[in-house]
């Protein structure tokens, strides 16, 4: 597996891929891999000839306060499990390589996509993420991108970044991976306590009792988020943030659930901020 550090490496090698009529998977991450990275990885694997992993914990999706000075990071446990899941090579560039200077130009996904849950929730976010996914997008010129169905905000913000902007690859969500509890895995459950580890399990818990209501005929969304607020509740520990039933194709709330949707939780529990949701399809 080769390793590249900055922009003009990791196009080397890539350019050489592609000369050979090879595909190229991209898996952007923040580092700190765990199983759910390494689905990723493996999926890309199995679809392309040849899979980039990007390991950079990106300053400019961080806002004030945020926690980017102690966000997990381990680059030699990174490179070691991004090998053993298909890797082909890992571009883990330096703020300063990715940033020379002050950024001026920015990719900001305007309207329904981001004025909800993280959108809402963490102003600039989802600029922060759009641009530097597009500047991943033209380093590497990935074939495929692939990201966690966990942030499923994301997931459409940077498809329609793709679509929009014209790029030429194909964005691949791929399934939550989660925990023995239920917890889906997130580089952020190492902020977690074992006891927290175990309290954090109530995040699932609660979406499964929502679907279960759901599935007996509840569509009143109102009705929806009492049942997950309620069982969230029993943790003393949670915090919530925000627990929200949006139409999965606008991210926009619903009073009644008409189309496929996603319920969508953010929940601090100790010094973590948890994220999950799951799909309600009518």
């Amino acid at each position: 597996m080769k390793k590249a550090e900055t922009k003009s490496e990791i196009r080397r090698i890539v350019s050489s891929v592609k000369a050979d009529g090879k595909s190229v998977g991209l898996v952007p991450t923040m580092g700190a891999l765990h199983e759910g990275h390494l689905s990723l990885i493996e999926r890309a694997s199995s679809d392309c000839d040849f899979v980039v992993v990007s390991v950079f914990v990106n300053p400019t999706q961080f806002g004030p306060n945020e926690d980017l000075e102690s966000y997990p990071r381990n680059l030699s446990e990174d490179l070691k499990r991004s090998e053993k899941a298909g890797a082909d090579a890992v571009f883990a560039p330096s703020a300063g390589q990715m940033y020379p200077e002050p950024q001026k130009v920015w990719v900001d996904v305007e309207g329904p996509l981001t004025e909800t849950l993280c959108g809402a929730a963490r102003p600039g976010h989802f600029r922060g993420v759009a641009t530097v996914c597009t500047k991943l997008f033209n380093i590497v010129q990935p074939d495929r991108a692939y990201f966690g169905q966990k942030d499923a905000q994301q997931l459409a913000v940077i498809r329609a970044a793709a679509a929009q902007l014209d790029m030429p690859l194909e964005i691949i969500g791929c399934p939550i991976v989660r925990e023995e509890s239920g917890l889906a895995m997130s580089s952020r459950n190492d902020y977690l306590s074992e006891d927290q580890r175990k309290q954090a399990g109530v995040l699932y818990k609660s979406l499964m009792l929502c679907r279960e209501l759901f599935n007996s005929g509840q569509r009143d969304t109102s009705r929806l988020k009492s049942k997950i607020r309620e069982t969230i509740q029993s943790c003393p520990s949670a915090e919530i943030d925000y627990i929200e039933i949006v139409r999965k194709d606008t991210f926009q709330p619903e009073e009644n659930i008409s189309a496929e949707s996603l319920a969508a939780i953010a929940v601090r529990i100790g010094p973590a901020r948890l994220i999950d949701n799951i799909t309600l399809k009518p």
